[in-house]
């Protein structure tokens, strides 16, 4: 039985992360739960369903501020439901030594992406028209990423907002939002596949999840008010320690 406020702990910073970047929690509910003496693929499951509740609050912030694209995160959510049934099932068969290690060069990579976003945070893409073409392009995108959702238990939000950066000229904030919106359906699909297998300590997940909707809603407030470097940063120094911490683990 894990310390419940160990749990409040864990909920206040999963808050602070996903209200601030709009990004998964799995950085810190996967690692800090596994460390805790939780299989992976229990913390996997888990922390796809503490997604499912953090993101509620989160997306009502966003969404009042006006930061919410709600064709393109119904776009990005449909292929990600997709693909995280089908990485849901590829986890389950897959070693937990593999998945860790997977993880922890995923995070490595995404920490270098976000220090270099945070140099050059305004958007200078040439804006793609939401056609036939771009359409296509996103489900398939996001297919991938919910994939991913399903073997690591991240539900794609910095995944999302790459793809927006790739094909959509959008304000970083609005990318955040709408990405949030997007992992929600996306945690939604990979929750349910974890929960039907049994393989979801679902006590924790709710204790961290009402946390962390809560502390969520506040610093998604903290967020719009904030330069988007700050951001970036924030979002760097994150996956850089859970990605030292994970490969210590692994090795």
């Amino acid at each position: 039985m894990i310390p419940i406020y160990i749990l409040i702990i864990i909920g206040i910073a999963v808050g602070a992360l996903t209200g601030i970047t709009g990004s998964s929690g799995v950085l810190i509910v996967v690692p800090a739960l596994s460390y805790l003496g939780l299989s992976y693929y229990y913390a996997i499951g888990s922390s796809l369903l503490v997604d499912v509740i953090t993101t509620i609050s989160v997306i009502f912030v966003y969404f009042r501020h006006g930061n919410v694209d709600l064709k393109i995160s119904l776009i990005l959510g449909l292929g990600a439901i997709i693909g995280a049934q089908l990485g849901s099932r590829i986890a389950l068969i897959t070693p937990e030594r593999a998945l860790e290690a997977v993880f922890t060069i995923f995070t490595a990579y995404m920490a270098y992406v976000s220090f270099k976003r945070s140099k050059n945070p305004k958007l200078n893409i040439k804006r793609i028209e939401l056609n036939k073409i771009s359409f296509i392009i996103a489900v398939l995108l996001s297919m991938l990423i919910g994939i991913v959702t399903g073997v690591l238990g991240a539900s794609g939000g910095i995944m999302f907002i790459a793809v927006m950066m790739l094909l959509f000229s959008i304000d970083v904030k609005r990318m955040i939002g709408t990405a949030t919106l997007a992992m929600l359906l996306s945690a939604t699909s990979g929750a349910s596949a974890y929960l039907l297998a049994g393989r979801t300590d679902v006590l924790a997940s709710l204790v961290i999840g009402i946390i962390a909707l809560i502390s969520g809603y506040y610093f998604a407030r903290l967020a719009n008010k904030m330069n988007p470097a700050y951001i970036y940063m924030f979002l760097g120094s994150v996956f850089v320690i859970t990605s030292i911490s994970e490969f210590f683990k692994v090795v």
